[in-house]
């Protein structure tokens, strides 16, 4: 293998020791901005104890065997001034931690360094820092940091103890009546334990009281789900509830609406940046010859996340990588970016080659935003929900021929097109905005869940065969927001609370989207639209 000289290259490297095998220690290059990631921007501060600053391990587990150098401004400090304070509250003294007795540095482990009897003022920095990382060998960062001299910025009470106790979240009552001068009088009041937010909501205060409607039952004919589901829907729009009801009764009427999921994938897109093209070819080369262990180091992260393929995106002189899993009942998008990222940091230890310089994602996985490449490729489940509605259904049930119907589909469509639109759909947003919060779904899911594809098809007999299909359907029924007591109550109406019950969601999800469709379509051909929402209030 041939190491670069330092001067080699778009960016500068900075070296560090990696142990091979039997302790022999081979010289091998890391990119100077990877390896400053272990560096906490904004941390260094001026405080009581003295100046104090983190580092956070943001590449692979490791243990922290030593500093064996400190330089703040150019002065080398003392070594016996010197305080390591780990995430579990444990305060060491710098010699205490020795290759013998090293700190556990897995990753996301903070550590912060606390340099006795010392002060800096307000400005900028300067801090080296020598240490000894196991599996790494030596390592040197040179940081730049700034103390900002900003006074006393204002802020929400937090009660680092316990943030989600009656005392906490009183104080923060308190701190909104005293700041905004409102009388807080309907946020306070919920029914569950404030402790059931944590991992959901930060500086909790209470909940917000949106509107819950029931539309249906629908009837699904799925591989998942089947029979009649009542659909919860949370929303403050009139007329949305009672629309989805009548497109859910057309379906109904019809025999029910079929659904299929054809495709599961979750995505994470890590970018690698080289020299030129060239090299970033070889590394894409070299990366699909290695897939079989990158699957192994990325599942060995999670007992439910499977790597199914490695898509690849060459542009310029950056390889870009989309990782896509199977994520069972979860959402996964936090579950594959740790795998992805144990993936890459294999690469980045196993590549022969250099690579200048890497982020787990470099936004061709268009987390929470609608793209061609999601619509193409799929992102959370792809499912088609699909029924014939008869003549009579249509022009008694809904108002409208079913010529009509098809004709202003195919009209609507060149208008999307026209205008660049992300769906061809009258308003597959609605129903899923609706649903997901009702459901305790990522409410931001929706910008990408809601790009249908929508089609219909005026039949021999004239009935209409109208299909939804949404290629980026990100749903989950366990994690996240799932276990939230009031939408729990709303997925076990659907029968899709626990594991085991996501695609049944997904087929309810996409029939729910259908009938929202017909419901629109209809009323926009028989010019009710207007008039439907002046009946039901929506603008007085």
């Amino acid at each position: 293998m041939v190491i670069p000289t330092p001067d080699s290259g778009i960016l500068k490297r900075a070296y560090a020791n990696l142990v091979g095998g039997g302790g022999r220690f081979v010289s091998l290059d890391v990119p100077e901005e990877v390896l400053k990631r272990l560096y906490t921007y904004g941390s260094l501060n001026d405080t009581d104890r003295g100046v104090e600053f983190e580092v956070k391990n943001r590449l692979q587990d490791a243990k922290l065997a030593g500093i064996d150098r400190l330089d703040i401004n150019g002065r080398t400090v003392d070594p016996g001034r010197v305080l390591l304070e780990t995430a579990d509250g444990e305060t060491l003294r710098l010699e205490e931690v020795t290759p013998d007795d090293p700190i556990a540095f897995p990753v996301g482990r903070t550590v912060v360094v606390v340099v006795k009897d010392m002060n800096i003022p307000p400005g900028d920095h300067d801090i080296v820092i020598e240490f000894t990382a196991e599996p790494f060998g030596d390592l040197m960062l040179e940081i730049g940091d700034t103390i900002r001299d900003e006074g006393r910025l204002p802020s929400i009470p937090r009660d680092g103890e316990d943030n989600y106790s009656e005392s906490a979240i009183a104080g923060r009552h308190d701190y909104l009546e005293a700041e905004t001068g409102v009388d807080l009088e309907h946020v306070p009041e919920y029914s569950f334990d404030a402790a059931r937010g944590e991992g959901n909501i930060e500086n909790f205060v209470g909940v917000a009281q949106v509107p819950l409607g029931v539309a249906g039952p629908v009837k699904v004919d799925g591989e998942h789900a089947d029979g009649y589901y009542p659909i919860p829907l949370a929303t403050t729009e009139g007329t949305l509830v009672a629309s989805y009801s009548r497109g859910m009764k057309a379906i109904n009427m019809s025999g029910g609406a079929t659904a299929t999921v054809t495709d599961d994938k979750m995505n994470r897109a890590p970018i690698f940046v080289f020299e030129d093209a060239r090299n970033a070819r070889d590394f894409r080369d070299w990366v699909f010859e290695h897939y079989d262990s990158i699957k192994e180091q990325a599942e060995e992260t999670s007992s439910v996340a499977e790597l199914v393929e490695i898509e690849d995106y060459m542009t310029n002189n950056f390889a870009h990588l989309r990782f896509g899993y199977r994520t069972g009942d979860a959402a996964g998008q936090n579950m594959v970016g740790k795998a992805t990222f144990a993936a890459c940091n294999w690469i980045l230890q196993e590549y022969p080659g250099y690579v200048e310089n890497f982020y787990l994602d470099g936004n061709t996985s268009t987390d929470k935003k609608a793209s061609a490449v999601n619509r193409m490729m799929t992102r959370g489940k792809r499912v088609t929900a699909e029924v014939t509605l008869d003549e009579d259904t249509c022009v008694h049930h809904l108002g409208a021929e079913p010529e009509s119907l098809d004709h202003h589909g195919k009209i609507a469509s060149l208008g999307a097109l026209l205008v660049g639109g992300e769906t061809n759909g009258a308003h597959p947003a609605n129903g899923l905005a609706s649903l997901f919060i009702a459901c305790g779904q990522d409410e931001a899911n929706v910008a990408e869940s809601h790009a249908a594809i929508v089609n219909t098809t005026l039949l021999r007999d004239d009935s209409l065969h109208i299909s939804v299909t949404l290629p980026s359907l990100i749903v989950a029924t366990y994690g996240g927001g799932t276990g939230l007591a009031t939408q729990e109550e709303c997925l076990a109406m659907l029968d899709c609370d626990g594991p085991g019950n996501v695609n049944k969601f997904a087929e309810i999800a996409a029939a729910t989207v259908l009938a929202g469709e017909i419901s629109l379509g209809a009323a926009i051909s028989a010019s009710d639209w207007v008039t439907s929402h002046e009946s039901l209030g929506r603008n007085r």
